[in-house]
């Protein structure tokens, strides 16, 4: 594998750790006590750190990206273990 092909997987990695991480460890004004901005949703975060999105997004990227790669080198799971056609018997025939 090229390294420009395992950059641009690992970034496609990254960018979907970055959406699974963005929910976790975020605090509403109410749970944190502080007042609510004039038209903020209730919903909307007080504070975001960057830093800690881009290191969980790092981690779990990096987890994933390994075991995408042991699987390419190894030959885990391959494209004909995906081939649902095979449970497919087609159109009933009258």
């Amino acid at each position: 594998m090229r390294w420009t092909s395992i950059l641009a997987i690992y970034t496609l990695f990254w960018v979907l750790s970055a959406f699974l991480v963005l929910p976790f460890g975020v605090r509403t004004a109410e749970e944190d006590g502080a007042p609510r901005i004039a038209g903020q949703a209730e919903s909307a975060p007080t504070s975001f750190s960057f830093k800690r999105l881009a290191r969980r997004a790092t981690l779990l990227s990096l987890a994933l990206f390994a075991l995408f790669y042991l699987n390419y080198v190894n030959g885990w799971i391959v494209a004909a273990d995906l081939d649902v056609s095979r449970f497919y018997r087609g159109p009933a025939r009258t």
